[in-house]
């Protein structure tokens, strides 16, 4: 498996796995086709012997805030603060593999390049811990409400 530029042709899909890995937390497939259109090199889907079984969706945002969960954004601030790392699902029987490390890697990569020095997120569910072993952490932010129970705004260095 491996992570690859996110393209249009790859939203359908996108959204099929949201709903799977994210079924409480809808979004509409406008999200990330914004996203996409706003930030390609924020967006990522990765490729198996199944196609597409995972995306990430990311770009720069202000520090110490989230937007809405289920809202278009318009535009991305001409002086970002963070880079904002919006989703990540990786497919059940994708899982396991490295993926998601790699993912961060490559978040943090880009943010490095854009020349942000923190990567920030809203862990939702109980994901705060998996985020905890990529290097985030609990962050004084936004009410994370829209996000559902158990949201927590975190960051990471970059």
């Amino acid at each position: 498996m491996e992570w690859r530029s996110m393209r249009a042709a790859d939203l359908v899909r996108v959204g099929m796995i949201a709903e799977e890995v994210h079924p409480g937390l809808p979004e509409a497939l406008a999200v990330p086709a914004e996203r996409l259109a706003l930030c390609p090199e924020g967006c990522l889907v990765l490729e198996g012997a199944a196609g597409v079984v995972g995306y990430v969706v990311s770009h720069p945002w202000h520090a110490g805030a989230a937007p809405k969960l289920d809202s278009l954004l318009s535009a991305l601030p001409a002086i970002p603060g963070c880079w904002y790392w919006h989703d990540l699902a990786v497919l059940p029987a994708a899982r396991g593999r490295g993926a998601a490390a790699a993912a961060v890697g490559r978040v943090v990569a880009v943010a490095r390049a854009a020349g942000l020095d923190q990567v920030a997120l809203v862990a939702v569910g109980e994901s705060a811990g998996f985020w905890r072993r990529m290097g985030f952490a609990p962050a004084a932010g936004p009410a994370v409400a829209s996000y559902g129970a158990g949201a927590a705004y975190m960051v990471r260095a970059v």
